[in-house]
């Protein structure tokens, strides 16, 4: 399975802008630009959809783990915080990422629900891709 986006970028990296567009069409020559990713500027940025993707593949995989355990989640949540230090003397690298994750399991216990989302936190592919970064994760069984 081959899953596909592009980027067009007009100029120099502070003045210049681009735009990035994915297959589904979901994202259709969204802006991005050095202000969106390294200031406070309009649009989106590689950290941000990175974030994104990884909130959702862990998501997906804990939804997976739980089913698999007979356990069928009413809702989860997650949020994925990706930190890109600036001051790396290979130049700006992703170091961190921070999934926070609470869900609604009817009948799940805390331990088993611990295990089921530490094993999709390990084996989603976001994380494999990314496991060059601290992946951290808290995971909450809501009631």
């Amino acid at each position: 399975m081959d899953r596909s986006a592009s980027a067009v970028w007009h100029g120099s990296l502070k003045e210049g802008k681009g735009t990035i567009s994915t297959q589904s069409g979901v994202l259709k020559e969204t802006q991005y630009s050095f202000g969106s990713r390294f200031e406070t500027g309009i649009g989106t940025n590689p950290e941000e959809l990175i974030a994104a993707a990884h909130a959702g593949c862990f998501t997906m995989a804990l939804s997976a783990q739980l089913t698999g355990a007979g356990l069928t989640p009413d809702s989860i949540e997650t949020t994925a915080v990706l930190t890109l230090e600036m001051k790396k003397e290979e130049g700006p690298t992703v170091t961190k990422i921070h999934l926070t994750t609470k869900a609604k399991v009817p009948t799940a216990t805390k331990e088993k629900f611990d295990e089921l989302a530490k094993t999709a936190k390990e084996g989603c592919p976001i994380s494999r891709l990314l496991k060059a970064a601290e992946i951290t994760l808290d995971a909450t069984l809501e009631a």
